[in-house]
Formats: C-alpha cells, structure tokens, sequence
C-alpha cells in the first residue's frame, strides 16, 4: 500500500511540475492561463503600471511600490520579442475548439499582437517627452495620484521611488538621442513649451513642489506615526527632491535646448522617415479600421458641415442671426451669463455644477442602461503644475480593488474657456454616461481574462464618450437651447479632429493652419484650440478616434434597430456594446451582429 501511495504520490508531482512549467515558462494547457501568464509576465515588469491597478499595493505580495518602471531601449525591443513569442503561442490553440468567450479573448488579443509587431518598424517614431506627456510631467502625476501612503514602510518606499527619478530620467534621454540620430525630433514649438514646462516645475522651493505638498498631505493621515517619525520622512523626501529629482529636470532641460537648436518647425509626421507609412499605420492603431487619410478627411469636411447646419438652425431661432457659426459660439462663450467669476470660489463652484450634473444624469439613466458600475467618480481640478499644456478634461480610471475611485479631471487654467453650456457634455463624456461608465464597468467585468479589463482601443474607448453626449441628449438632458448648442459643439469639435490631424500629418498643413480653421469653425477658445492641435501634433492619428468611434456605434445601432424593429430595447443594446469591455471596431460589429441573430432567433 505504501508503494501504491508513493507511486500515486509521484504522478501528482510530476503532473504538477509539468503544469507549473507550462504555465510560467511553456505553453499552457488552458488558453485562460496562456492570456493571465501573459499579462503577468508584463506587469512583473511594470511596477508603475502594478500600482496603477492598485491590486496588491501594501500587501504580502507588493515587491514593486519602491520601484519605477523601466525607460530603457532596451526594454522596448525585449517587449516587442515577447510579442512575437507570445502571438506564436497564442496560434498554436486550435480556435475552433474555444468557447464564445475564448474566441472574443483570442480575436483581441491576436489583434494587439499582430498590431504590435506591425508597428516595431516605427518604435522609434514617436516624442517620449512632449508637453502633454512624458516623464517629466506623468511621474509628478503618479506620485501624486496613484503612489498609496497608508504606513511608514510605504512611506519610505515613495522617497525610494524619487531616488530613482535620476535612472529614469538618464533612460528617457538616451532615447531621445537615439531618435535624434535618426533624424526624429519634434517640432521646434514642443520643445519650448517642455522647457518651460520643466523650468517652472523646479523654480519653485522644494516645500512647494507637488512632489512634497502630497506626500505630506498623505502623511498627514496616517495616525499610527508619530510626529518625530513623519518629520523624519518628510526630510528624506525633501532630500530626494533636492538631491535627485531637481538635478534630473535640469540635466533633461540641458539637453531639450539642445535639440531646440536642432529642431525645425514642420510639425506634420510627413517629415519623419517613412512618414506617410507611419501616419497610416498610427491611424489604423487609432480608428482600428483601414480607413485612409483622405478618406477621413472627407468624413471631417462632411460632418462639419452637417453639424453647423444643425448649429446655424438653432442660432437662427434664438435670434443669432448673420456670421458664423464659429464667430457665434466664440460671442457666446463670452457673455457674462455663461461665465463663472475668474476667482477661487468660481472655480470651486465650476467644480460644484460638474458634480451635481453627475448627479443628476446618474439618477435619471434606468431606461437607458440595465448595466452600470459599482465604482464611484469624483471631480477634480487638474493639479496646476500641469494645466497650461494639458487638455480640457481627462478621466482617471479606478483601481480594481476599489480603493480608488474614478475621477474626471477638469482644467480650470482659465475660467473664459468654460462656458456653463457646455458643461453638461463634458460631464457626459468624461465621466456618467461615458468614460466612467464604460472603463469602470471595464474594470469590474468578470469570468474573463485580466488584460480584458483594460486593453487600449481608443477608437471604442472615446467613441463611446462621445456616442454618450449623444446619449445624454436623446434622453432628454439638454432641455436649454444653448445646452444643445455646446452639445452639438462639442460633436463639431470632434468632426474637426478629423479634418486637421488629417491635413497636419498628411496634406502637410502648418500648425498656425490648423489652428486658423479649428478656431474660426468652432468658436472654442484660442488658448484651447493651441494646446489641442499642438497635441494632435505629437499624437498622430489619436484625434480621429473619436468620431470613428462614435459613427460606428451609431451605425451598427442604426443596423440592429433595423432588424429588430419593435423587438430592439436600447438598454440590452447598451449592455451589449458595454458588456465585454473596449474591443476593435470591426470586433464590435461582429459582437452586435451576433446580438442580433441571436434575439431574431428567439422571437
């Protein structure tokens, strides 16, 4: 019997063994352990983006919250090896033999990897520091935002951070000079404004610097240290500050005039090596679909011109006669009954009329969506070492574990550029039903593979913002003309998008023509309309997303409420649409297509 018992004993471990080593270093036998290997494996590496879950942050299993990620080039190229590796393994399963589930996680996958690989010719295309991203103004933002200070052990661990600063910074650097011998440099402008940027960033004491005004303000309510203890950390910080992150912005800055003297003033990514390759591959990751430039162009110039027709309509009866659409929405944004007061108090109550609108559409959505989250969304102000180059909103997912809830970021740089009728939209977009809705439900989904939860389709992901302005209005929540107008703004913004990222990168326009034809068919601010086309400047493709997103949402609503006639119900729609997370476009029509069989079938 002992024999027996170590014979079965034997089997059970060497059955084990064979499993564990498929799984970590092989091919996993279930395609479900294959995609959470998978996405294991790269967050083992990404200790930002690990914190930035917020899963395992202060627990048993964090030995990753004294670390940044790294910013090498060596790192890049280890990635795309993987993917290779990784797209291998994924084709050797037999499709046909997976479930619904399985396949929809196979497709998205296969398409990532696939789009990975097909970019790794333009891995150097691209502007890691530019004045609405990179390291100087995001690792600030994640110290800030995302780093958790609940004992003196993580405490100590964000000083740790900051002592690496330097490391990531000398990393980043490196890979700047490697574009610059590839003759990949940005335009002449962005390199001012990072330098400012940067420049203002240290100017101001250490005691002032975000870096240290948050780790004291989460000091501050951790109870079980005492007072000796806190000071004790606040000077290592301070040190950190003084001794590593301020000496690595004036190294970076060096070097950023440096290529300012270098740089030129074509902005569009024609002028790259292979650019017009590289815009279309940029703008098929960007719409996940196989539109050309022109084509997109020529959507932009017809729905502009649908829209301000709309627009002309409704200015028309309240009175606004003569001029332009543009020059209308600009008069508008400017009166006084539209304006909050350029004080502190304005602020807070712009921030006050951005809550209670969450509020209220929040309260009012059950006969629209069955589907919602659990997670919270607050509103917060842009921190202000940021807010001159940064866009005009952002949204904040929340982390998984709950500890953290969304959060939609406004910018109140300048109270002229927030008008109160456009307000509501905003809201829409950013946080209920758009942003927060679907990127929190996102988070929440079960039953499916981990790098489901968040995988990076922009064209869904902001197309589905925009459809829910849509939304919000067909729902009644723009009873006020002038609402419906920032609306129907807002949309016109969008079909702009198209036009101008379409003429910068591809139809080589300047950037002062971009910014002359976004203003003069919008009316939105000047100082909005710059920072907007200096940001389609560095992100090429990214603008077009929006629209796309949104036209095929509405499209393949338009086919399916076509077919189901009285049997179509908006809300299994929306919990259709939502239900499996972001996915490419042509995977939603398929998902909706089949939605469609399926109740056509059952009636």
């Amino acid at each position: 019997m002992k024999k027996v018992f170590k014979t079965v004993l034997f089997f059970v471990m060497f059955s084990c063994g064979i499993f564990i080593y498929a799984l970590i270093w092989g091919r996993p036998f279930s395609i479900n352990h294959y995609f959470d290997r998978t996405l294991i494996k790269i967050l083992m590496d990404e200790p930002q983006m690990l914190s930035s879950l917020g899963l395992i942050d202060n627990t048993i299993l964090d030995f990753h919250s004294d670390e940044l990620s790294d910013a090498s080039d060596e790192r890049t190229l280890e990635f795309i090896a993987q993917a290779e590796k990784e797209l291998e393994t994924l084709r050797s399963y037999y499709y046909e033999g997976l479930n619904r589930s399985q396949k929809l996680s196979y497709k998205i996958a296969e398409w990532m990897l696939t789009k990975s690989l097909e970019g790794k010719q333009f891995i150097y295309h691209s502007y890691p520091v530019n004045q609405i991203s990179g390291i100087q103004n995001e690792l600030p933002s994640f110290m800030d935002a995302t780093h958790q200070i609940i004992d003196e052990k993580s405490a100590r661990r964000y000083a740790i951070r900051l002592s690496q600063f330097g490391r990531v910074f000398d990393q980043t650097v490196e890979m700047l000079k490697v574009r610059e011998d590839r003759n990949i440099v940005p335009p002449r402008f962005v390199l001012v404004n990072v330098i400012a940027q940067m420049s203002d960033f240290i100017a101001v004491s250490p005691e002032g610097n975000i870096l240290f005004t948050s780790f004291t303000k989460k000091l501050a309510d951790v109870e079980s240290l005492n007072p000796p203890i806190k000071h004790k950390l606040e000077t290592k910080v301070l040190d950190e500050i003084e001794k590593t992150v301020y000496p690595a912005y004036s190294k970076m800055i060096d070097y950023l005039r440096h290529l300012e003297s270098v740089a030129t003033t074509d902005d569009g990514a024609w002028k790259l090596p292979n650019g017009d390759a590289f815009y279309r591959f940029m703008l098929s990751m960007a719409t996940t679909t196989n539109m050309t430039p022109d084509e997109i162009h020529e959507l932009g110039l017809s729905e502009v011109y649908r829209i301000q027709k709309e627009m002309r309509s409704i200015l028309d009866s309240l009175g606004h006669t003569g001029g332009t659409v543009g020059e209308w929405m600009q008069s508008l944004s400017e009166e006084s009954r539209f304006l909050f007061p350029d004080s502190d108090s304005g602020r807070a109550a712009i921030i006050s009329t951005y809550e209670e609108i969450i509020r209220e559409i929040d309260e009012a959505l059950g006969t629209a969506f069955d589907l919602r989250p659990r997670a919270k969304v607050e509103v917060k102000r842009i921190p202000e070492f940021k807010e001159q180059t940064s866009a005009g909103a952002y949204y904040n997912q929340p982390a998984m574990d709950g500890s953290r809830p969304g959060v939609f970021y406004a910018n109140l740089r300048d109270v002229k550029e927030i008008p109160s009728f456009g307000m509501r939209t905003l809201a829409y977009h950013e946080a209920i039903p758009g942003h927060h809705y679907q990127l929190a439900l996102q988070l929440e989904m079960e039953g499916v593979p981990l790098f489901r939860r968040f995988p990076p389709f922009m064209a869904y992901v902001e197309g589905w913002a925009l459809y829910a302005e849509r939304v919000a209005a067909e729902y009644g929540f723009h009873t006020d003309p002038y609402s419906n107008l920032g609306r129907l703004q807002g949309e016109l913004f969008r079909a702009v998008r198209l036009v101008v990222d379409t003429g910068i990168h591809h139809k080589r326009w300047t950037r002062e023509e971009a910014i002359n034809y976004m203003y003069d068919n919008t009316g939105i601010p000047r100082s909005d309309v710059i920072s907007e086309i200096e940001r389609y400047i560095v992100w090429p493709g990214q603008a077009c997303a929006y629209k796309i997103g949104m036209e095929k949402i509405l499209d393949v609503r338009s086919s399916a409420l076509t077919k189901l006639g009285d049997q179509f119900d908006i809300r299994e729609f929306h919990t259709t649409v939502l239900e499996n997370g972001a996915v490419p476009l042509e995977i939603l029509d398929q998902i909706v297509h089949d939605y469609v069989v399926e109740k056509m079938k059952g009636s």
